[in-house]
């Protein structure tokens, strides 16, 4: 079942979420396997993220890349825990 997630990220700014983007896409193999969808939203006090998965399992594959990464960056660590939902239902136009 597809999930949704919502995680704020006060204190990261644009640039060092771009910085990440870039290694994540470096590496070997396809880390973002399964995001179906995936935005980045600057705020007054940081970054904000949305994803689609196309399963939880495949969220929480990518969480296992993404943080030792984003730790080993500096990257401040979320105030909260990402909010996850299961969707009912996703379409992408033009798809």
């Amino acid at each position: 079942m597809a999930v949704f997630m919502k995680v704020s990220l006060p204190g990261t700014t644009t640039e060092q979420y771009d910085a990440l983007n870039t290694e994540l896409q470096s590496m070997p193999g396809d880390t973002f396997a399964g995001c179906l969808a995936h935005v980045c939203v600057p705020t007054d006090t940081g970054i904000e993220v949305y994803d689609l998965w196309e399963s939880q399992e495949a969220m929480d594959k990518f969480g296992a890349v993404v943080m030792p990464v984003a730790e080993r960056r500096g990257l401040p660590a979320a105030s909260e825990r990402p909010t996850v939902s299961e969707v009912h239902r996703y379409w992408i136009p033009g798809s």
